[in-house]
Order: structure tokens, then sequence, then C-alpha cells
């Protein structure tokens, strides 16, 4: 008999909406209700595929032949790097942390291909934050900055910013104005009250221009050489907007704007992280939103891309004092960004073994990295239904935590969400694995 499951937490996204209704029967999920349109082809996907349990150079084998092999692996690498992370849970980083330590080896997160700049900018200059939940019951104002998330996190208006009811908002939408500042029109910008076309490769000057607008005010600074409509440098004239992008709004309106509101939240992306020098241009950020709490309650946000991998940073910095990129070689903790991050070790040939928890996130490696990795021994440990052309010398298939095993996910503003288990599964978490390899490498009695 089909049988639904409340409540459920999906970790699709950053977002971690944990109001779902699934129905489960004979083993699949039939309907995930409350679902987004990326949520419910990985929910009805699951259980859908059979792999086998392990496989060693491309063939299956018996568990314990791949643990064996796993083993040698990594007891013969002298610089071995364990990359991922994001769609795992507290239980299995910290057992990949344990392992990382015990082997000597680097160990990063996702974050090096997304949220790394945001980290080591708010270690500089500090990070003014909340909760989501605070966002929904506070804000009247929402300023999404090279971030759209009616693509890439599609329930975050409804749930979080824009359109719920809150204990301060109580008309919902209508008592939000929300701010799209983007270098094109995004999906959503039209959905957005107003937009503000930043020219490409310059955030950090509009950052630093609304800055001085805070705090000196229009007439502090005014150019002299504007026309028309133009915002110096960093904007475009509203006629060249297409018609399906709201009215333009000038730096100096969203100045005064963030100044008056009641409470406002910048959410910012990978918009203006994979800019050069994108810690730089989050400083600014950051050090904007400090600047107007001096006048209003305003927060900053990043908008966090996979379902944990808030928890892999929040675990490694409970574990080793970092968040990311941390080198265990010398037996302490040593971080350094770009000298100890997965990408940047793989690119400069400087991994001999790679144990990769979590596919998917490969793709999202530079070619010179990518390369690397085929050159290479590779662990893989991945869920069932995951597709990759990672060639891996061994592969453990997991179980997905929210799906066959419970545990914890940390929400993108790091609360942490606990998962439930909706359909069964023989298959091993990445946990218990990397416990395994850890016990056989001599980390556990």
């Amino acid at each position: 008999m089909p049988d639904t499951i409340r409540h459920v937490a999906c970790t699709v996204c950053g977002c971690v909406c944990d109001d779902l209704a699934v129905t489960v029967d004979a083993g699949r999920v039939v309907r995930a209700e409350g679902a987004c349109r990326l949520a419910e082809p990985w929910y009805l996907a699951q259980n859908t595929h059979r792999p086998p349990a392990t496989l060693v150079d491309g063939a299956p084998a018996e568990p314990d032949a791949a643990f064996a092999r796993a083993a040698e692996l990594l007891a013969a690498s002298r610089a071995p790097l364990i990359y991922g992370l994001s769609r795992s849970t507290t239980e299995g980083q910290r057992a990949a942390t344990a392992l990382a330590d015990r082997l000597g080896a680097t160990i990063d997160t996702t974050a090096s291909t997304g949220h790394a700049p945001s980290i080591m900018a708010l270690q500089q200059v500090g990070e003014s934050t909340s909760t989501l939940g605070e966002v929904k019951n506070r804000a009247d104002l929402v300023v999404f900055w090279g971030s759209d998330p009616v693509v890439t996190h599609p329930r975050h208006l409804e749930r979080y910013s824009a359109d719920p009811v809150g204990r301060f908002v109580p008309g919902g939408r209508r008592d939000r104005f929300v701010v799209v500042v983007d270098e094109r029109e995004t999906e959503t910008a039209k959905l957005a009250d107003r937009f503000i076309q930043v020219e490409p490769g310059c955030h950090w000057e509009a950052l630093w221009r609304l800055r001085m607008l805070v705090r000196l005010g229009p007439e502090g600074h005014r150019d002299t050489g504007t026309q028309g409509h133009r915002d110096t440098g960093t904007g475009t004239p509203s006629q060249s907007l297409s018609p399906s992008v709201p009215q333009s709004l000038s730096l100096e309106d969203l100045a005064s704007r963030m100044k008056t509101c009641r409470c406002g939240i910048v959410f910012f992306g990978s918009g203006i992280t994979r800019e050069p020098l994108g810690h730089r241009v989050v400083e600014a950020l950051l050090q904007l939103v400090t600047d107007l709490n001096e006048h209003t309650r305003f927060y900053a946000r990043r908008m966090r891309r996979f379902g944990d991998v808030a928890g892999a940073d929040s675990v490694l910095a409970w574990q080793t004092g970092y968040p990311f990129g941390v080198n265990l070689a010398r037996g302490y903790p040593r971080y350094n960004p770009g000298e100890f991050t997965g990408p940047e070790l793989l690119a400069r040939g400087e991994v001999d073994l790679c144990l990769v928890v979590g596919g998917e996130t490969i793709a999202d490696l530079p070619p010179a990295a990518r390369a690397h990795l085929d050159r290479i021994p590779v662990i893989l440990l991945d869920a069932p239904d995951a597709e990759t052309d990672l060639k891996a010398a061994v592969r453990f298939t997991t179980a997905v935590y929210g799906v066959h095993r419970p545990g914890t996910a940390y929400r993108m503003d790091e609360v942490p969400i606990p998962l439930r288990v909706i359909l069964p599964t023989d298959y091993p978490s990445d946990g218990e694995v990397l416990n395994e390899l850890l016990r056989r490498v001599g980390g556990l009695p």
C-alpha cells in the first residue's frame, strides 16, 4: 500500500526545504508533494538504478576485495586528497576528516569551486547575518546580488525571502520590495520590483559606490559627467533593458531604500564570487552591510548550492579549525586557499590519489584538474543514481542521506535540519564506508 511520509527534508539545494510530503509504493517514490522542479525528478529517480555495491577497475567485486584494494591504495599514497562532501552529512564528514587526519591527507570541500571567496572575505571583515526564519519574519527589502534563485533555488522566494507572510511583514509579497542586481536579465529579475544591471566585472565598483552613497549621500560625490540614466562605470541605461525586466533603479535610489528600510537582506551568489579577486568583491558587500547597520537592521547571506556544503564547512571548522582546504600532512592542520584547495592541487599535479565523496561536483573542476584525475587512482563514493564519467579504481555505491539514511544537513544559513528515511536500502552510508577504510588503514580498532 502507498505510504505518505510528511515533513521530509530535501537536500537537492541549499534551501533544505523540510515541508515535503513524499508518497512511496513498492520501494519507489511515486509522488513528492511540495517538491520543486529540481527535487521532484530527483525523488522519482530514487531506487530506479541498482548498480553493484562495489566496483574494482570498473568490474563488480566483493565488498571485502574492494575495501582491501582501496586500503592498499590509501596506504601507498604519499599525497592523497579527500574531496567533495557536499552531498554527505555530519556523520560522513566527521569520518572523512578522521581518515584525512590518519593519512596526513588534504581534505577539501566543494566550497573551493563555489563560495570559497565568501569564506575568505568573512574571515577578514566579519559578517552580519541571520537565519532564513528571521528574513521571513522581518525583511521588507530583499536584494539578490549576482544570484538567480528562481533557477538555482526554486522555492527560496516562496519559503524564505519574497512571498511568505511574516510576523512583521503580514502582507507577504505586498510588504516586501525585491531588487535584483546582476550583469544580465535573469528569471528572478523578471519577478523583482526593480532591476539594476551592472557592467561585467564592475561589481566591486558598484558596491564601493553604494558604500559612499550610504556614508556620504549623493551630494558627497556626485559625478558631474553622468548623463541620462546611466550609473557611471557600473550601470546600464534603463531604456536599453528588455521590456520583460522591471523598471531600472539607480544606485542612489537603492542606497536610499537600504538606509530607510526596517530590515534588509542581501543574498549573493556566484555572480560575484567567480569574479577575479572575488573575495575582495564579497568584502566590499559585507562592509556595505556593516555600514548599513548604523542606519537600520541589515544582513548578508550566501546562496549555497548543494544540500550540505554548509555542513561540510561547519564540520571541518569544528574538527580542524578551518572550513575548507585543510592540509594535515605535518600532523597538524594547515590552511591556505590556493595552496591546499583541491582544484589547484589537482591542476598542479600535486596529488597522487583522490578519494571523492560525491562525484557530481567533479564537473565544476577546471580542465587541468579534471585531466589530472584521469592520471591518478580515484576512490569514488557515490549514490546509486549518480552519473559521472569519472574512472575510479574503486567505487562504492552509497546510500543517499535523507532518502535511505537519517542524518543531519545544514541549511544555507547553518541551521541543522534532521533528515528522515523514506526508502529502504542495503547500500552502506558514506560514513560507514569511510569508517571501514579508516579501520583498515589503522585508524580504528
